[in-house]
């Protein structure tokens, strides 16, 4: 059993209230960590999530929702302060919260000043002290440990990955109640059950480990995912030399993984989705016994994207390619009207901010970079955001955790269009063509036929700063 610390004093719950009817609404805010959008929620062929799936039905789901920076810390303290990572001055994971934002009102502090009991459990901020942000919450839950005892592994593979980054996984005898996210689920799902049917609003955040590596789980979820079952990308290894310098996030494995490697990584990623929904799940329980979804904001989203070998054997983080940007979000609202649809409209996790005070009834904050995604709960088609922005900060050597930032990858997504710059064009530029080119395997940033649309989107990616 991993070590469990517990900061703060659940007793205080005697004094949580949840709301009556005529107040406002209590937020589960759940996020979890490295999560793509490999979820069956997200019309993946493999990968089960029926828990997703069942708020998939009741909310809404983004098909285009972006995270400002594909890495734990900057995405974190972007979206917790609704601002872009040039005003919280934010690059790496190693700079703490408020190292630039020491007034800053983060989004649970600012429900806290508005009359709501703010619970974290779990991973909400990047972890650590200097990281956590304890004026945010009345109550802390921490949990530390992301990699399992030795006696709990059944099975472990240790694959040579890409450098400075692990990716073994690991098939465990632990039962889910004694994983850190089960302990994480069920100490969430307890405070709902103490404080309910009171008056007071609760902001409950909640956040999981995995899919984070190792991606180690119970042995049940790894038997759902048979080497067979997991397509490999057709990507050509030959096209990770084809990129620009500064796309690549790591330096390369000195050999290429085997297919069988690839496999038994993938479905331990696929797994580990599958637990963490089943963790949700316990959540949604609670919402169902206690009657809450009457009157609670559900939001679900991972905090960055993921690779998954392609690219030509890309893995892990912090590029600027949609499966590192992209995120899962699905957001539920009591009185939203398109219970659910799908949205295909840009929204960026820095929203989120914004929209969970307008959907509270409570005023938006000024100052914020976000912009409230609410109108589209009721009419998903509604015209939006012409673009959303992500970046990502480079060091010397390529790694994907800079300590000091040599320069910085920017990068503008719109509907069509996704355009990169690196080091200011300096280190190489991208743009692909979504409508013929989903996987982003044609750069036309030099094509002549294609100048006019790079000038538009240089233009429009200088206005996301």
């Amino acid at each position: 059993m991993n070590k469990l610390v517990l900061v703060g004093c659940l007793a205080a719950l005697a004094a949580t209230l949840l709301q009556a009817p005529e107040s406002r609404p209590n937020v589960l805010f759940i996020v979890t960590d490295d999560m793509n959008d490999d979820l069956e929620s997200f019309g993946h062929p493999v990968v089960r999530t029926p828990h997703l799936d069942r708020l998939a039905q009741r909310g809404m789901r983004f098909e285009r929702a972006y995270s400002q920076v594909p890495i734990c810390n900057p995405s974190r303290v972007s979206l917790l302060a609704g601002l872009r990572p040039e005003h919280t001055g934010v690059y790496t994971l190693y700079t703490p919260t408020r190292t630039h934002l020491p007034d800053a009102v983060m989004l649970p502090e600012y429900f806290r000043k508005n009359g709501y009991m703010t619970v974290q459990v779990g991973k909400v901020y990047h972890t650590g002290d200097g990281f956590e942000d304890p004026q945010s919450w009345d109550i802390e839950i921490r949990e530390f440990g992301k990699s399992p005892p030795d006696e709990e592994i059944l099975v472990k593979g240790d694959v040579a990955g890409p450098r400075s980054h692990t990716m073994w996984w690991a098939s465990l005898k632990t039962a889910d109640q004694d994983t850190p996210d089960g302990f994480v689920a069920r100490k969430a799902a307890g405070i709902l059950k103490d404080a309910a049917g009171q008056e007071k609003p609760i902001f409950l955040a909640v956040g999981f480990r995995r899919p984070h590596a190792p991606f180690a789980v119970p042995k049940h979820y790894l038997d759902m995912y048979p080497q067979e079952s997991i397509e490999l990308p057709e990507t050509p290894e030959s096209h990770l030399k084809q990129i620009v310098p500064g796309a690549l996030n790591y330096a390369p494995p000195p050999e290429p993984l085997t297919d069988r490697e690839k496999r038994e990584v993938i479905a331990a990623y696929y797994a580990s989705n599958t637990f963490v929904d089943a963790q949700i799940g316990i959540l949604f329980e609670a919402l169902d016994e206690l009657d809450l979804w009457r009157n609670t904001i559900v939001v679900f989203f991972g905090d960055h994207g993921y690779h998954l070998g392609d690219h030509g054997g890309l893995w892990h983080k912090n590029s600027l390619f949609e499966r590192s940007a992209r995120v899962p979000l699905i957001v539920y609202s009591p009185k939203m009207k398109a219970s659910g649809k799908s949205t295909r409209r840009l929204v960026e996790l820095l929203d989120l901010y914004p929209t969970l005070a307008d959907l509270s009834g409570l005023p938006v904050p000024e100052g914020l970079d976000g912009l409230s995604f609410a109108p589209l709960l009721d009419d998903p088609a509604k015209p939006w955001k012409r673009a959303a922005y992500t970046l990502v900060a480079r060091g010397q050597e390529i790694n994907e955790h800079a300590r000091e930032v040599a320069y910085l990858g920017r990068s503008v997504r719109t509907e069509r269009w996704r355009y990169t710059e690196w080091d200011e064009g300096r280190r190489g530029v991208e743009l692909y063509d979504h409508q013929t080119d989903p996987g982003e395997l044609a750069n036309l940033a030099q094509d002549p036929d294609f100048a006019e649309v790079r000038q538009e989107l240089k233009e429009l990616l200088q206005l996301g700063r």
